[in-house]
């Protein structure tokens, strides 16, 4: 009897890959203004991500100096809007954010790739 091992990949914790780590980064007003006045960036970021695995996965992808990571869970909504057939009832689904400070005079072209 032969034993075929497949591919998977099992996560200790410390060892997530950058690209795990990063969802997307978070393009409002209120992070534009945060960019321009406090060098700080939002994020999207895997709900299961520290505080080390954020500033590591920044660090390799963007080449900037990290000074200062805090994390928000945002909590899951209740949504329903009302249409012609009555009301639909939907959830928005939580996810964590991270506002990531960079070193002074240091900044992250978040528009390079659009």
């Amino acid at each position: 009897m032969q034993f075929q091992i497949l591919n998977f990949q099992i996560f200790k914790s410390g060892e997530m890959k950058p690209t795990d780590v990063l969802v997307k980064p978070i393009l409002t007003e209120k992070a534009n203004n945060q960019q321009e006045k406090l060098g700080r960036y939002s994020f999207k970021v895997n709900k299961k991500a520290n505080k080390l695995e954020i500033k590591k996965a920044v660090e390799e992808f963007y080449g900037v100096s990290v000074t200062e990571i805090n994390t928000v869970v945002v909590p899951a909504k209740n949504k329903t809007k009302f249409t012609k057939a009555g009301f639909i009832k939907g959830v928005k689904s939580s996810y964590k954010k991270a506002y990531v400070t960079v070193a002074k005079g240091e900044t992250i072209d978040l528009y390079a790739n659009i």
